[in-house]
């Protein structure tokens, strides 16, 4: 094994979750940029979007142990921090439906969990790289969202993921933490939760009901495959600065209405039933994120597309039911 690898002992919080196992299946399999880590740490607390079935193809493996527990444990997160050369900050409450019913546990995970991180990331003196979001730059009628974009969150998600970016650059700014922050767009790929709308719409077409899309089904998101999101993060750790955001979109922007389209193509089901339900509460129109800045600096190209990727997301679906 390489020992010039930069960072031999990784932290990966959240790493049940749907882009935390992309990393970690990457990473311990030597796929992604930088090397063949010598040890993954995992910290994830379980909840209804962490599942160990996506770590199946790794859990066996020497250089990589789970741990069952939550980033607001301050002395489980003390000791994995001190063991380790850096962290990924993967793990988050991400579903804005659910922020919108009851903010207390994004405020708790996403804030002071970070925090909590943060300070271990201090007392170690330890690189750690914050997984946002391009909801944090708020809802945008035209043009890209370059890095120093003003925050403007719509949701009680957004803005905790806005407030966790804000305390990590203070970090830096105050302490000189090596703190890094990447900001992504909409990520799909194999084994996303259901809930989401991606999968969603896959499991009502086979199931025979109407695929239901917010409003009039017209918001727009750029879209970005989780192995492009997951190289990129692993290029801002092994080549990033600190004190650096990176925004990361994709090469793909559709609607809501466009994603169904697509899905029913693939399933040939063009004249299957969309139902249009009641908008959701702050719903924000469009996202789009300039990454020029990854692209040029770290080399950062995104090389999926959705159309081909849709069978794998078919494929995780039922391994995870």
């Amino acid at each position: 094994m390489d020992d010039s690898i930069k960072f031999p002992r990784i932290l990966v919080t959240g790493g049940a979750g749907f882009v935390g196992s992309e990393y970690i299946r990457s990473a311990a399999t030597g796929k992604l940029f930088g090397g063949l880590p010598r040890k993954i740490l995992i910290l994830d607390v379980l909840t209804y979007a962490g599942n160990l079935k996506r770590l199946a193809d790794v859990s066996q493996m020497e250089s990589v142990e789970f741990i069952l527990g939550s980033v607001t444990d301050r002395q489980l997160v003390d000791e994995l921090v001190s063991s380790t050369d850096a962290v990924l900050h993967f793990a988050a409450e991400s579903h804005v439906d659910r922020s919108i019913l009851d903010s207390t546990k994004f405020v708790e995970t996403n804030i002071l969990g970070t925090n909590i991180l943060l300070n271990a990331a201090l007392r170690h003196s330890k690189t750690i790289i914050l997984i946002s979001t391009d909801e944090v730059y708020g809802s945008l009628e035209s043009g890209d969202a370059g890095e120093s974009f003003p925050l403007k969150p719509s949701s009680p998600y957004s803005a905790s993921k806005s407030a966790a970016d804000l305390l990590g650059l203070a970090f830096f700014a105050t302490h000189g933490l090596d703190v890094r922050i990447t900001r992504a767009a909409n990520n799909y790929g194999k084994f996303q939760d259901p809930e989401k709308l991606i999968p969603k719409s896959i499991q009502a077409i086979q199931s025979g009901l109407g695929i239901k899309l917010f409003g009039n089904g017209r918001n727009i998101r750029n879209w970005l495959h989780i192995s492009d999101h997951c190289d990129a993060i692993s290029r801002v750790l092994h080549l990033g600065q600190a004190g650096e955001v990176y925004n990361i979109g994709g090469n793909e922007s559709y609607s809501n209405i466009e994603i169904a389209g697509i899905l029913l193509d693939f399933f040939k089901k063009p004249q299957f039933e969309i139902e249009f339900i009641e908008d959701r509460l702050g719903h924000d129109w469009r996202y789009s994120v300039n990454s020029s800045k990854i692209k040029k600096s770290l080399g950062w190209v995104p090389q999926r597309q959705l159309g081909d990727s849709i069978q794998e997301i078919v494929d995780g679906l039922k391994f995870l039911s």
